[in-house]
């Protein structure tokens, strides 16, 4: 609902969740009414609605907003991103964040230069893409609506590029073809034009530069009237002026000689300086947008995972349709060598599915019915089919695509310096650029070694400052390595939530690992079988025995014992007189005799002997394993040892950890001899155990309190609290969404060994932007006092324009080139190699 205005008080209506009853209502009447500048609050509980009016000037929607918040209620806010066109350099980045950020209803504003994309939080009861639109034009700049379907915009985004980087290289081509006859015709190089001597030269060097200068450099020009218009200047006005002072000066030269001459100057033409300067900046624009798209690729290949149709069973036949049309329950046949279309449940066959351009690991998986397959993944061997349960955003694919979008528009908190520069960048440039044209104008003649006269030296210089500057450097640094870095991250099944993650990273020196579901398999499965020298039962009729009576049974161990005789391809057989001992076993009549399976305690009060394999039981339970005792005919025949096993690659994970300097510790609810015998088994030295499911953020808040900077590895619904309180989440994505969603880094595959490749491509990716803001900073700090000849009286060190100009287009590059490299990135392994 629009905010309106009555004698400068506002009316404001908010959507509050989390009203349990009619005291909550009461409790935030009484809170937000009790705020300076709060004329009356009303609070609707079956609505769920409050309505406040409030004097703005005394108080704003956000601090209501966050009072309300405060008290353990919600505000509902859209997070939205919106494409920006228009922008060229860190200047209109701040420009576009200041004119969203004065809406009332706006809590966060990121705008990033690389993607061209806004981020907006805001109320929708406040403000709307209605008056985003309006701001951001009044600023100069165009926004688009929020994305409608992923595929559309990216496929508009991509025709754009492309008619972006045609027209660049039209008009590059054309500067080249321009510079090469202003500068060759200047030498008398060119048969067809006059001699450097002829006045004629100066016309036709005129005729030759002025298509170059408006057609070529149009957009320059258009930038910098649009931000004449709006009150600012940016990149476009420092190459605007600085060429248009060596091309008209020119002009002027070329059609009224005689006023220079008569002050003194040399009449000297900078035709040939203009248009390289163009051309030059063309080429780095050009390279620039290319940079860029190679840099934004990774959300383009993700997209294009998507197969466009599915082969559907209905009404008792098979027919191909688009992706889109498939619904919930829908029965979908794929063959071999064909992509999945959507994410489903097998039904029927088996199969093996590469899963490596979703999770990164490169081994196909084993699929059978029951088991869930991914949309966009590859079928390798079988013919199966599936019923669809996840379509559209709701499916895995699209859910990665929107956190890799989210995490490249973030920005991080190291970018502020950046930004707050960018903010007065061109307007004090502009300031050094005419104060040094001034001071070497003036002093000039007290200075005999100047190679031309002062007012043709200042001008150079002016020109010169103009042109070295390069805003567009610190509005790139750290964007495109998080672009960069973050696609990377989606290729190896890593997903960053963004720059501030990115920080944090750096600062961990504790990591946090739940032990069930995490370090291990979180289901029991037997690790040995051993029979007994004098059993008068064979091997497999021991196994064949243990699984007939777990057949019967509900124990949790039983699962484990039955997947054991089906590896084996043994079958179970009848029970006669089953009956389960609870907390002791179970007892059955099989082969006509009665069989006991249990614990050491039943054997014991069933008069069976142990005392041959005690040594073996107390040597098995100090390594955490559940034992399972099998007597026939009141001998013991064997023991069955069942535990949660260790993953493949978890001891990896932790001595990779440990080598970059981290303290791993195992957090689990297991008793402690069991818990000891995990973290030996993985070289964990701190064990953390009995703590119950909620208390595991209790214990990150106490090794937070005890000063350590700690991330959480977990993967279950009740890991989600300690993953959001960890300074760093770290979920595995093959557990649930709600954990996926308060962690910060999410590894869609089982490996983890990802959580030490997370780490370090985290800690690589902050180093390339601080390389990034290294080199921004101090390419323009070092640049442009040599452009304005800071050095020339002591040196006679002087920067040319065309010098300056290749240097501007060199500097933002080399910002996205070296971010670049990040995509060959590659995990370092035991053997420290990368």
């Amino acid at each position: 609902m629009p905010t309106s205005t009555t004698h400068e008080i506002q009316s404001l209506h908010l959507p509050v969740k989390g009203m349990s009853c009619a005291s909550c209502a009461t409790r935030i009447e009484k809170k937000v009414g009790e705020m300076e500048g709060v004329q009356n609050a009303s609070v609707n509980f079956g609505a769920g609605q409050a309505a406040v009016e409030f004097e703005p000037t005394l108080i704003s929607p956000r601090q209501i907003t966050a009072e309300i918040e405060q008290l353990g209620f919600r505000v509902p806010r859209i997070r939205q991103s919106f494409p920006v066109q228009g922008m060229t350099c860190a200047s209109c980045v701040s420009r576009v964040e200041k004119k969203l950020l004065n809406f009332p209803g706006v809590f966060q504003v990121e705008v990033n230069l690389a993607t061209e994309r806004a981020v907006v939080e805001y109320l929708p009861s406040l403000n709307g893409f209605a008056d985003f639109r309006q701001a951001v034009e009044e600023a100069g700049y165009v926004l688009l609506p929020a994305d409608r379907d992923g595929k559309d915009t990216i496929g508009e985004e991509e025709e754009r590029h492309r008619r972006e980087i045609r027209t660049l290289s039209i008009k590059l081509a054309f500067g080249v073809v321009i510079s090469a006859i202003l500068m060759w015709g200047g030498m008398g190089m060119i048969p067809f034009l006059p001699q450097p001597e002829s006045p004629r030269l100066a016309l036709w060097m005129f005729l030759f530069a002025t298509p170059l200068q408006f057609w070529g450099g149009w957009q320059f020009y258009r930038g910098t009237f649009s931000g004449l218009k709006h009150g600012y200047a940016d990149m476009n006005t420092l190459v605007a002026v600085g060429t248009s002072a060596a091309y008209f000066y020119s002009a002027f030269a070329t059609f009224f000689p005689g006023p220079l001459q008569f002050m003194g100057q040399k009449v000297e033409l900078y035709f040939d300086s203009a248009a390289m300067i163009i051309t030059l900046v063309l080429m780095g624009r050009l390279l620039e947008a290319r940079a860029k798209s190679r840099a934004s690729e990774a959300i383009r290949k993700l997209i294009g995972l998507q197969p466009k149709t599915a082969r559907v069973q209905r009404d008792g036949r098979e027919m191909d349709i688009p992706v889109s049309e498939v619904i919930l329950g829908d029965v979908v046949s794929v063959r071999p060598g064909e992509k999945i279309p959507v994410d489903g449940q097998v039904v029927g066959g088996q199969t093996t599915v590469d899963e490596s351009m979703i999770t990164g690991e490169s081994l196909p998986v084993a699929k059978k019915p029951g088991d869930e397959v991914i949309g966009a993944s590859l079928n390798k061997t079988g013919a199966f089919s599936f019923r669809a349960s996840r379509l559209g955003k709701d499916s895995v694919l699209a859910q990665i695509i929107r956190l890799v979008e989210e995490a490249q528009g973030a920005k991080a908190p190291i970018q502020r310096l950046a930004d707050k520069v960018a903010g007065i960048f061109v307007p004090v440039v502009i300031a050094i650029a005419l104060a040094a044209f001034g001071i070497w104008w003036s002093i000039g003649d007290t200075l005999a070694v100047l190679p031309t006269s002062p007012f043709t030296f200042a001008l150079t210089i002016f020109i010169s400052v103009m042109i070295i500057a390069c805003p567009c450097a610190l509005g790139l640094a750290t964007p495109t390595a998080i672009m960069v870095g973050t696609g990377k991250g989606a290729e190896l099944g890593i997903l960053i939530k963004g720059g501030e993650t990115l920080e944090q990273v750096q600062k961990l020196d504790t990591i946090l690992f739940d032990k069930t579901g995490t370090l291990t398999h979180g289901k029991p499965e037997v690790t040995d079988v051993i029979l007994e020298p004098d059993a008068s039962l064979s091997l497999e009729q021991f196994l064949v025995f243990a699984a007939s009576l777990e057949k019967q049974s509900e124990h949790p161990l039983a699962e484990a014992v039955l997947q054991e005789v089906e590896r084996r391809s043994l079958k179970p057989i009848k029970v006669e007189h089953f009956i389960a001992i609870p907390g002791y076993g179970i007892e059955g009549r099989l082969g006509g005799q009665n069989v006991l399976l249990g614990n050491a305690k039943l054997m014991k009060e069933r008069g069976v002997d142990l005392s041959r394999m005690e040594d073996r039981l107390d040597h098995m339970a100090r390594q955490g394993k559940t034992l399972m005792i099998l007597a026939a005919g009141d001998r013991a025949q064997g023991i069955l040892a069942a535990a949660d096993t260790v993953k493949p690659h978890a001891r990896e994970a932790v001595l990779k950890l440990q080598r970059m300097g981290l303290e791993v510790i195992m957090v689990t609810g297991d008793n402690p001899s069991t818990a000891k015998a995990i973290a030996g088994e993985l070289g964990i030295h701190t064990v953390l155990s009995e703590v119950l499911p909620g208390e595991k953020d209790a214990v990150v808040t106490r090794l937070q309190g005890e000063g350590k900077f700690v991330a959480m590895v977990g993967d279950g619904i009740n890991d989600a609290p300690a993953l959001a309180r960890a300074d760093i989440g770290i979920a595995i994505g093959t557990g649930t969404d709600i954990a996926m969603e308060a962690s910060d880094i999410t590894l869609m595959g089982k490996n983890l060994v990802s959580v030490a490749d997370a780490i370090e491509l985290s800690k690589r990716t902050l180093g390339k932007i601080k390389q990034n803001l290294f080199w921004a900073f101090f390419y323009n700090c070092l640049g442009i006092p040599i452009a304005a000849g800071l050095l020339y009286p002591f040196f006679g060190i002087l920067l040319k324009p065309l010098f300056a100009a290749a240097a501007m287009s060199f500097s933002s590059v080399s910002v996205v080139g070296n971010s670049l490299l990040l995509k060959r990135f590659r995990p370092s392994r035991s053997d420290g190699s990368d």
